[in-house]
Parts: structure tokens; C-alpha cells; sequence
């Protein structure tokens, strides 16, 4: 009897022209009609509850207008008649332009200028918010701003508006999948095979863009989901493609014709893909959980596009195989007749080498991942201020300018909401003013019915960790001192202490988070392979491996080595890539394994079952591994460093995931463990409903059975 996946393989090869055509039309219309709308992307670090949202709440700053600074500089001061009137025309070029609010004054702002007098800065507020400020507008302030430039006068630009219109252009999706092609060509000897898999990723990958945005619409999206989503996309869409259409090749040097080694691929290979994208969008629904805003859009946009690169993956992709299927044969024979070798030959002997020492290599291994996974010993949470931005950007230069002139501290200064009477908000004034860390006290002001705030500058940059030590230690220790002898509450809010609260509550959530999506997925496991020891150890060396990947994004980023900036990780950053690379470091397990599996069925012997199911898959694995480290370590060339830290931890998760884990640890444990691997409890047993990535019918070994009980 035929499968789902035979029949579904079957629909796909008889009709494919109509399957091409649903999905061409598809794209267009989704295409079309987000271009039509936009998009309502909108980043949200909402934490009600939180002390930095209490203060939000209650001193109910407006931040529905975009707001940029402009931070002007004169080595011979700002107060001489000459340069003061070149900035009042700065001022008033900049307010005639289009969609300018308002223009502020820095003479007379307090605060504004420096205490040698030579720096200064004033807000330019715009009439639109934030997420819909058009990049070219801002680009024209920029450019107007920094004409008036010269004659010892300084004038650069900050703030998000800024830094996202000025930003150069990135060609990492370009990068990536040029680079998949040249290794697929070798790989399968012809463009065209090797084509097959970024055409249908590339389908997947449009459709989901243009899908998120339309769902912007209806639910927050935060601005970094359309490159993150396409980075995920790509790595992925290529990688499932490759997968079927790798297994759809080895059908046919095997004999079957177009037709048979379709459904074939689909009912073999197409059931891994299923069940391993399936894990990834667990695990990215487990964000969920987490209750946090700005993880819930992400997770949902994420998990879109792997969904529909596993529909691509069983429906385009056989469509393309019969359309092309005579010259896609003619190639794969040409192929194999020129290379003369029996298909795994290498992959055979690096098995027998492994298992003929498994426990040095076992040990080798696992100390790799663990040196690479120290330095995630001392990750710290947050968010990369403007001072990890290229040197020669002008929110760079705004931000030394600001750090030259009042201090690292000025660029994003801590609000202290006193719910108290003038009296205690003076007290608590006073008591800031003698704290260490802390800069320069202002106020207190009139905050309405909320109280009296205080604006407290830091002593250090906003995203240094002496910062978030400052307002731990403002919160815990010095303001409850206050409130003690003077009454009243007092708050500490502002954007800087808005992400440590963000970042704490991440790293207090995640452990939940990576318990609940670890047992899931082993339960999953056991169900498929009806093996504790697999499960378990799946579990645990995916952890290494994104351990380890975390511990080199640290160790770059965090530490600020190989030329990087020295800054935070980004507080999101560490459960979306625990998500995306648990989910594909699961591909790779079933892939692998269920070819192991497989084996072991057929012929009931655990040592043949390892050698034979690493040599049909270890070069695909390492293929399609290679095409994901290039796809995501393009990504290093983005502007954004949110995108490098992403595309670097992918890679070298996929990096370590396949060479190091797939192709030496897992050979070398399951030779440790022999036929003791597929060994499941039967209380288990009855537990788990069964689970097939076999195609119906295989047969068990000849007085054997699929996993030992006990």
C-alpha cells in the first residue's frame, strides 16, 4: 500500500506543471500584494511589570515620532558669534526640510552643552514614527546636516533613523547562494542538478518574506525578522532540498526510473525533512513561552519560513525533478560513470578508522566542543550601543563626540522616577550625586501627577557592564536607602536599564526554555528510533554544539577579538540560535541516523548498520553543511552586527554539528555501544505512540527486533 508521501510524491510528478504554476502564481501574488501594503514592522521590549516599564508608564514619554540627534563640535568653543550663527543655520536648513517637526534649541536646552563648551547636540523630531521614517528623508537630513560642516565645525548625526538609512547595503544573500552553487556543481556535476535546490529555496524564501510582511499587519514583527528569516531560509531551504533531491539521485544509480525514485526520495528522505523541520518549529514555538513580545513575532516569522521550505521541499522540488527529469538523469549517469568509484568508498573508511579507536575519538571530540564552549562561561546579555558601529559611520562619530564631551554615559542616560514629594526627590538627588559610577545628577523635574524625575548620567558606556552593576546597584542598594529615611518609591527606568531588564529576564527564562525543547525533542526521538541511548545522545551533543557556537560568538563579539567590537550579545540572540540550531542539528541526527536505522533493520548488525549508513550519508551531510557554513558565514559581511553575530554562531554550530559530532562523536558512540543503542525501556515502549521514517514494509532483520526492551 502506498504512503502519504508516496502519493503525495506521485501527485507532484503527474501534475507537476500544475504545481510549478501554483507556486509561480503563489509568489506573485504574495509579492504583490505586500509590496502594495508594506509592511508594519515594529520592534517591542515591552516587560509590563518590569521597573524600567513603570517608569515608561508613568512619565509617558512619546515615542511615537522619530527622533534624531544632531551632535555638533568645535575645538574653539560654540559661543563665539561665528559659530553660533552657523549653527542656527544648521537649524534652520534642517526645519525646512520635508516631514521635520521640530528643531530644538541647544543654547538654550540645559544640559546640551559640554563643560569645555566645545560640544554640543540638539533633537530633530520628525513628523512620522519611528519604523516609518523614509530612509531617503533621513539621508537628506544627514547630508544637509554635515554640508555645513568646515571651518573647525563638526556636525554628525545619531539615533536608530539614522543608523539603519545610512547603513551600506549588504549582498549576503548574493554571497551565500553563489557560493552553494560552486559547491554544488562538483557535487552533482551539473548546473542544473545543482540549481535545483536554490531555486527552491529561493521560492521558499520569497513567498515568506512577502507572507511576514502582510502579517505585520496583524501582529508585531519586529524590524530584524525579514534578514534573520532569510538567513534562517536559505540555510535551511537549501539544506532540505539537497536532502531529497541527494536521496532522488542515489534512486537513480540504483536503477529506479524518474517516477519511482521521486516518490522514493519523498517517502525515505522527504519523511526525515518533515520530521526534522517539524523539530525546528518546536523549538522556535517554544520562544513562546517565554512571554516576551519581541520573541513572539520573531518565532512566528522563523517558523513560517521553515514551513514552507518543508512544503517546497515536497512539492516544488519533485515538480522540478520530472520538468527536468531527462537531462537531470543523463547528468547523474554521466556523473557516476566518470568517477569509476563505488558511491561512500571514503565515507566507509573514515567509519572503520573511527570505530576501529572510538574511544580516543569520542574523547577528541567532545574536548573540541568543550574548549570552544568555555568562553559561554561568561556571556553577557544586552544591546550593542552606536559605540560598536564603524569607526568611519557617522553614529560612531556622534556617539565619540557625545563621550568626548559629557562623558560615556550622555548618550543614554538613566530616568529616576521619584514618587515622592519635592523634599525626598531632593534627598534622593543628593545621595545619586556621591554614588560611584554615577557622572552628573539633573533635576529634580516636575514630572505631573508621576512625581519628580532625575536624569542621571553614568560614568560609563551604556552597554559596559559597569553600567548594568550601576543600576542593579542603584535599584538593590541606594535608592532603597532613600526611600528608608526620606518615603516615597524610586524607580530606575530609560532605555539602558529597559534592556537589562530584557536581558534578565531572558537569561531567567532560558533554562525553561532549553529544558522544555531538549525533552520534547528527545521524546520525539524515542518515538522515531525507539532508542533511549539515541535520544539522550542527541540531546546531549546538541547541546555542545550550540554551547560551543555560543562560545565563539562570545568569544568574537563579547570579547572583541579577530577586529570586532567589544560589546554585549544581543539578549534575543542566544534562544533564537539555540531554536534554529537545535532544530538543525536534529536534521543532521535523523538524517543520519534513520539511514543507520535503516541498516541495522536490514541486516541486524550495529557495526555494518554505522558503516553503511555514514557512507550514504556523509557526503550529503557535509555538502549540505558546507552550503549552510557558506550561506550564514556571508552573513559576516552584513553591516549589521546583529546579523554577524547570528551568521557566525550558525555557522559554526553547522560547522561543528556535522564535521565533529556527525561524522566522528555519533560513529564512535554507537560503536561503543553496539546493539546496547537501540535498547529502550518496555514501560517506554507502551508509552510512545510508534513513529515511522522507514517507507512501509521494510523488513526486521532475520530474529532481531527494531530496539532491545527491558
Amino acid at each position: 500500500m502506498s504512503s502519504r508521501f508516496e502519493r503525495l510524491g506521485s501527485w507532484s510528478t503527474r501534475h507537476h506543471w500544475r504545481a510549478l504554476v501554483c507556486w509561480v502564481v503563489a509568489l506573485a501574488a504574495i509579492t504583490g500584494a505586500s509590496l502594495a501594503l508594506g509592511n508594519a514592522y515594529r520592534d517591542n521590549y515591552d516587560l509590563p511589570g518590569s521597573e524600567s516599564q513603570q517608569v515608561a508608564d508613568a512619565v509617558g514619554r512619546d515615542a511615537s515620532a522619530a527622533a534624531i540627534q544632531i551632535v555638533v563640535h568645535d575645538e574653539a568653543g560654540l559661543t563665539s558669534p561665528q559659530v553660533r550663527a552657523r549653527v542656527d543655520a544648521l537649524r534652520t536648513r534642517v526645519a525646512a526640510l520635508a516631514h521635520v517637526q521640530q528643531v530644538a534649541d541647544p543654547y538654550t536646552s540645559p544640559g546640551a552643552v559640554s563643560p569645555d563648551g566645545e560640544t554640543s547636540f540638539f533633537t530633530v523630531t520628525l513628523d512620522t514614527a519611528p519604523m516609518d521614517a523614509d530612509p531617503a528623508d533621513v539621508r537628506e537630513l544627514v547630508s544637509t546636516a554635515r554640508a555645513h560642516q568646515g571651518h573647525g565645525l563638526e556636525v554628525e548625526l545619531a539615533g536608530d533613523a539614522v543608523q539603519d538609512a545610512t547603513a551600506p547595503g549588504g549582498s549576503s544573500e548574493g554571497i551565500g547562494m553563489l557560493a552553494a552553487l560552486l559547491i554544488l556543481i562538483p557535487l552533482f556535476g551539473s548546473i542544473l542538478a545543482a540549481g535545483l535546490p536554490l531555486i527552491t529555496a529561493a521560492f521558499a524564501v520569497g513567498s515568506s518574506v512577502g507572507l511576514v510582511a502582510l502579517v505585520s499587519h496583524l501582529a508585531t514583527v519586529p524590524t530584524y525578522a525579514a534578514p534573520m528569516m532569510m538567513l534562517v531560509g536559505l540555510g535551511v531551504g537549501i539544506d532540505y532540498a539537497l536532502l531529497v533531491f541527494s536521496r532522488y539521485r542515489s534512486e537513480l544509480l540504483r536503477g529506479a526510473d524518474r517516477d519511482t525514485a521521486t516518490a522514493r526520495a519523498l517517502d525515505t528522505a522527504g519523511r526525515s525533512v518533515l520530521f526534522a523541520g517539524c523539530t525546528v518549529i518546536i523549538a522556535l514555538l517554544g520562544l513562546l513561552v517565554l512571554g516576551l513580545a519581541a520573541l513572539q513575532g520573531l518565532a512566528l516569522t522563523i517558523a513560517l519560513t521553515v514551513l514552507l521550505t518543508m512544503v517546497a521541499s515536497i512539492t516544488l522540488l519533485p515538480a522540478l525533478l520530472m520538468l527536468f527529469g531527462r537531462r537531470l538523469e543523463r547528468a547523474v549517469q554521466r556523473r557516476a560513470s566518470r568517477s569509476g568509484r563505488t558511491p561512500g568508498d571514503r565515507w566507509r573508511l573514515l567509519a572503520d578508522r573511527v570505530q576501529s579507536r572510538p574511544l580516543p575519538v569520542l574523547i577528541g571530540g567532545l574536548a573540541i566542543l568543550l574548549l570552544l564552549a568555555a568562553p559561554v562561561l561568561h556571556l553577557r546579555l544586552g544591546f550593542a550601543d552606536a559605540g560598536t558601529n564603524p569607526p568611519d559611520s557617522t553614529t560612531r562619530k556622534a556617539y565619540d563626540l557625545l563621550a568626548d564631551g559629557f562623558g560615556p554615559g550622555a548618550s543614554s542616560p538613566l530616568i529616576v522616577l521619584a514618587e515622592s514629594d519635592q523634599r525626598g526627590a531632593q534627598s534622593a538627588a543628593r545621595v545619586l550625586r556621591t554614588t560611584p559610577g554615577v557622572a552628573d545628577v539633573r533635576g529634580p523635574l516636575a514630572s505631573g501627577s508621576a512625581g519628580w524625575t532625575l536624569i542621571v548620567t553614568p560614568t560609563t558606556a551604556p552597554a559596559s557592564e559597569q553600567t548594568t552593576d550601576l543600576v542593579h546597584r542603584l535599584r538593590d542598594d541606594v535608592l532603597p536607602s532613600v526611600d528608608d529615611h526620606a518615603g516615597g518609591r524610586y524607580l530606575v527606568g530609560g532605555a539602558t536599564p529597559a534592556t537589562i531588564d530584557f536581558s534578565d529576564a531572558v537569561g531567567q527564562r532560558l533554562p525553561w526554555f532549553i529544558g522544555a525543547v531538549v525533552l520534547l525533542s528527545a521524546l520525539l526521538l524515542m518515538a522515531v528510533f525507539r532508542s533511549l541511548v539515541i535520544a539522550v545522545k542527541a540531546a546531549l551533543l546538541n547541546l555542545l554544539s550550540i554551547g560551543a557556537a555560543l562560545g565563539v560568538m562570545t568569544f568574537v563579539f563579547g570579547d572583541g577579538h579577530f577586529g570586532a567590537q567589544p560589546g554585549p550579545i544581543e539578549a534575543f540572540l542566544p534562544v533564537v540560535v539555540f531554536a534554529v540550531v537545535f532544530g538543525l542539528s536534529m536534521d543532521y541526527e535523523v538524517f543520519l541516523v534513520s539511514r543507520i536505522h535503516e541498516e541495522w533493520q536490514r541486516t541486524g548488525d550495529a557495526t555494518a548498520a554505522v558503516r553503511e549508513g555514514l557512507a550514504m550519508t556523509g557526503g550529503v551531510i557535509t555538502a549540505a553543511a558546507a552550503i549552510m557554513i557558506v550561506v550564514f558565514g556571508a552573513f559576516l559581511a552584513s553591516p549589521g552586527r546583529m546579523l554577524q553575530e547570528m551568521g557566525l554562531g550558525l555557522a559554526v554550530a553547522v560547522l561543528l554539528d556535522a564535521v565533529v559530532i556527525r561524522c566522528l562523536v555519533v560513529p564512535a558512540v554507537l560503536r561503543l555501544l553496539g546493539e546496547r543503542a537501540w535498547w529502550l525501556p518496555r514501560w517506554i515502549g507502551r508509552l510512545l505512540p510508534p513513529v515511522r521514517l522507514e517507507p512501509e514494509g521494510e523488513q526486521e532483520p532475520s530474529g532481531r527486533h527494531t530496539a532491545y526492551v527491558s
